[in-house]
């Protein structure tokens, strides 16, 4: 099979122009499961390229002509809740795209005016696939695309019949099943059913896709893809991209294919305007990924929609702080989860270790986690400590220790005297969560703020840039390293940012301790290096 995977940049000579990359080394375990006759799960992060790659797949597999593919997409049956609604759905949707099939053996097969013979929620699809393959003269392979639309009562009866077609469809010709069938979206089906259904249940019903190989992931583009992809658009276009250009896409976006998509659109169409004659340089990917951070784009929206989901709120609170693991009880699920939504990436030498997909995300994911807090804060802070060639960090975390102390206080009085280390650890996230609310009411849309936080770090590292000035500030919770290690390891953050001043933020997690001996401000030269520790 020759699959290709598509890409495509917006506003070349041809806006409707299309770059390709191989696809199936992406995912090279597919051909054989279809070989073996396997049911499974090809999942990955929204707009990661699984409809385009899935419907190449199935156009392949029909150019080749041994089988027969069936390409069927459940997006519309989002938030449909009754059984027999959803089963009359899908059977309409499979005879759908039978009628737009490129091939006459499937279009023969599709009922005229969508009169589908009438039968039962609990056998309608399971029947309408067996008269498919009964009827055709080669085995039927089927993608269902957005799988996880379903939830509730039609994914469980949906499943079931998967499930009972798949068992029959062997024992006699009149029983008669698609050869191979994929369950395509975001999660994996045991995820589909883990909130709802006991473990039995969701084995019983997951049976058919009960294999090894059974999770299958599109992987995001390397940085040679990206580098392939751009030069395509340099071939087509005779627009000059610079060797920095790849490595700082590479960088911000990890390859995930939107971001690396859109970071092109964003300088050919917007930046430079479609003039073809103007290179492209690192420095463009850096201002266009700023860009892509600030927008209001459809996919970033969907991105921030599942950030307010409770359980994978519980998973990134604690990553965006680097606290030092995740909380106890915490589910399995919840976790996989959040790695199945392209929102999280475990280092690459320590697997205990949770980073952000990429920095993009790492940005949007830190400001989506903190715009409550920063929505409550006075519009007077805005710009408050800068001034046309500088920022007053000093004073501006001066301000923040008095207004942590005014927040924490109501804190302590809505939890109580006693609750201490306990009140704290349900607001542990609390304190830094309102730093970077503070810091992003206080320079918005003034200078550029970049974090560096993973799960297990112990610190989170900011550098804010204004004006050709970087400022360092490493954000500790009081009590994990001495301030000799915490003094190091902000004196290596600034020698990486280029400054030679840099602020070490101290939080104390004791609500109940006097602020007289908790608030400080101290300033220390050491060889020549600033540093300021400002405890809260």
């Amino acid at each position: 099979m020759n699959q290709t995977r598509r890409f495509n940049i917006a506003g070349t000579c041809n806006p409707s122009r299309h770059y390709m990359l191989p696809v199936i080394p992406r995912l090279p375990g597919v051909g054989a499961m279809i070989e073996d006759e396997s049911y499974f799960i090809l999942h990955g992060p929204r707009q990661s390229g699984k409809t385009t790659f899935i419907k190449t797949l199935a156009n392949n597999i029909n150019s080749e002509g041994r089988y027969y593919a069936l390409f069927c997409s459940l997006q519309t049956l989002r938030g449909v809740g009754d059984k027999t609604e959803a089963m009359d759905a899908i059977a309409s949707l499979i005879n759908k795209y039978l009628k737009g099939s490129s091939l006459s053996a499937l279009n023969e097969l599709a009922f005229p005016d969508d009169s589908i013979p009438q039968s039962g929620f609990a056998v309608k699809i399971v029947n309408l696939l067996n008269y498919l393959c009964v009827n055709l003269d080669k085995d039927l392979v089927v993608f269902f695309d957005e799988a996880d639309c379903l939830s509730g009562p039609p994914l469980i009866s949906f499943l079931a019949q998967i499930r009972d077609g798949y068992n029959d469809r062997f024992d006699s010709p009149r029983t008669k099943f698609p050869r191979s069938l994929a369950l395509v979206g975001m999660r994996n089906i045991r995820d589909y059913l883990a909130s709802n259904h006991p473990k039995a249940e969701r084995e019983r019903l997951a049976s058919p896709f009960n294999i090894v190989t059974e999770r299958m992931t599109l992987a995001n583009f390397t940085q040679d893809e990206i580098g392939c992809l751009y030069r395509q658009h340099t071939d087509a276009t005779g627009q000059p991209i610079m060797a920095s250009a790849i490595e700082r896409a590479w960088h911000w976006t990890g390859g995930q294919p939107w971001l690396v998509n859109s970071l092109a659109n964003e300088i050919v169409v917007k930046q430079l305007g479609r003039d073809y004659s103007r290179n492209i340089a690192g420095s463009n990917v850096d201002q266009a990924a700023q860009s892509l951070i600030t927008s209001n784009d459809a996919h970033f929206d969907s991105l921030r929609t599942r950030l307010d989901e409770p359980k994978v709120r519980r998973v990134m609170e604690p990553i965006v702080v680097s606290a030092e693991s995740l909380p106890l009880g915490l589910s399995d699920d919840d976790i996989s989860y959040v790695f199945d939504l392209g929102l999280l990436k475990k280092d690459m030498k320590n697997d205990s270790i949770f980073l952000p997909a990429n920095p993009i995300y790492e940005e949007v994911i830190a400001r989506t986690l903190s715009r409550g807090i920063q929505q409550s804060l006075p519009t007077s802070l805005s710009q408050k400590w800068m001034d046309e060639r500088s920022i007053d960090m000093s004073g501006l975390l001066k301000a923040f220790q008095i207004y942590w102390k005014e927040t924490a206080e109501l804190l302590k009085d809505k939890t109580g005297e006693e609750a201490n280390d306990n009140a704290f650890k349900t607001n542990e996230n609390l304190v830094i969560l309102v730093l970077y609310a503070f810091l992003q009411r206080v320079i918005n849309g003034g200078a550029e703020i970049k974090r560096e936080y993973a799960l297990g770090r112990l610190r989170v590292d900011i550098c804010v840039t204004y004006k050709g000035h970087h400022y360092p500030l490493e954000v500790k919770i009081k009590g994990h390293k001495s301030e000799e290690d915490n003094i190091e390891q902000l004196l290596g953050y600034m020698d990486r940012c280029g400054s030679s001043v840099g602020w070490l933020v101290v939080c104390d997690k004791n609500l109940n301790k006097i602020w007289r001996d908790k608030l400080s401000f101290e300033t220390n030269i050491l060889n020549g290096q600033t540093i300021h520790i400002i405890s809260c």
